[in-house]
């Protein structure tokens, strides 16, 4: 019995040491076929992207609806904060 805890205790440990570089190889190389794209990287490195500055219009009509559901999820929050 004990022989059998023994190599329970050692699978254990080898598992958790090969689980330490899990996501470490998890990665798919390949082209960006969007590179140099300015609508999805923007005209400059650290500019903000075409797609971001999309402004859609307010639909006063969903604000009560939406206040419900955040209410009904959060509880009701003080805006005093």
């Amino acid at each position: 019995m004990k022989a059998l805890l023994n190599k329970g205790v050692f699978l254990l440990v080898v598992g958790m040491l090969a689980s330490c570089d899990y996501q470490k190889y998890n990665t798919i190389r390949q082209k960006d076929y969007r590179q140099g794209d300015k609508y999805v990287y923007g005209p400059g490195l650290d500019s903000p992207a075409v797609q971001t500055k999309r402004q859609y219009p307010s639909r006063p009509e969903l604000a009560d609806r939406t206040n419900k559901i955040r209410q009904k999820l959060f509880g009701q929050v003080s805006q005093g904060n």
